[in-house]
């Protein structure tokens, strides 16, 4: 490919999704908008939706992504190992800094990202990717922010209640009625672009009063998730077409669940939001980079 279409293809990959932030963030300055019930819409229906319709079509295998899977798990854990360490010297508690560090935004940037560089046939492999972080953030990161916290609550939420279902369906070999597959299908087109959006306006909400941690936070997130994953290619090695996915789940900014859990349980709520959405700025500078060598 020819440096002139390889831009080409950052721009159009890149493009669609800072504009659907830009829209939503300029449409939150001028008239404030609480996202609150789409929010919630879009984690009890429409990714649970989105993540059904993919584990339950005729050509998804899970088996097919154990690599992917444990690789990616690696790139978690192994980020909140390189960070711990540093906490101490940035004078930061580990409870605040290393979370972040670990779940990456894989929902609200990660799937869009990966199909518009990859095209809607790697949707499973960005589902897959997002319910693997996401697993690990609701087990893994809650312990670590409480870990009096009870970890059988996570199969009570309705993403997880859809993988289950997607696995049974999927290791079954089931089909859904057409009808059925439109409606489900349907609404999980809802959850990809109402994540976008749902960024944008929590965009609004940056706190530059701490923007020293943030702007730090945004090298040290997507650099430990790149460290990570070359280890763990050039020591375990996964196969050569899902190098290039993980390397842009490595270099994810942090999820914007980061910030509620923090708020939650009120460990700097302040400093987490300018460490998530500074990272989530930076992001735009730094995932070109991470496409013009993986593309």
């Amino acid at each position: 490919m020819d440096t002139s279409a390889l831009f080409s293809q950052i721009f159009n990959t890149v493009f669609p999704l800072a504009s659907i932030v830009l829209v939503a963030f300029l449409y939150a300055r001028v008239r404030p908008t609480d996202m609150t019930v789409a929010n919630r819409l879009n984690i009890s229906v429409f990714c649970p939706a989105l993540i059904f319709s993919v584990m339950a079509s005729k050509d998804f295998h899970i088996t097919q992504y154990l690599d992917l899977i444990l690789a990616a798990t690696a790139v978690v854990l192994g980020s909140g190992l390189l960070i711990w360490p540093l906490c101490k010297w940035l004078k930061i508690s580990p409870k605040t800094l290393v979370p972040p560090m670990m779940f990456n935004n894989s929902g609200n940037l990660g799937i869009p990202l990966i199909i518009l560089a990859f095209g809607e046939s790697a949707l499973p492999i960005a589902v897959v990717l997002f319910l693997t972080e996401n697993l690990l953030h609701f087990t893994v990161g809650m312990y670590l922010i409480n870990p009096k916290s009870n970890l059988l609550n996570v199969f009570k939420m309705p993403m997880v209640i859809a993988t289950m279902l997607g696995l049974v369906w999927s290791f079954q070999g089931w089909t859904l009625a057409p009808a059925a597959k439109v409606s489900v299908d349907m609404l999980g087109q809802i959850a990809i672009p109402l994540m976008l959006f749902a960024l944008g306006v929590r965009m609004t909400s940056v706190d530059f009063s701490q923007w020293k941690i943030g702007v730090i936070s945004g090298f040290l997130c997507p650099l430990s998730g790149l460290i990570i994953a070359v280890i763990w290619q050039y020591t375990v090695g996964i196969p050569a077409e899902y190098f290039g996915y993980l390397l842009i789940f490595a270099c994810l900014p942090p999820a914007i669940l980061n910030y509620m859990v923090a708020e939650l349980y009120q460990q700097e709520p302040h400093k987490v939001a300018s460490i998530v959405l500074i990272g989530n700025l930076m992001s735009v500078g730094i995932i070109p980079c991470v496409l013009f060598y993986v593309l």
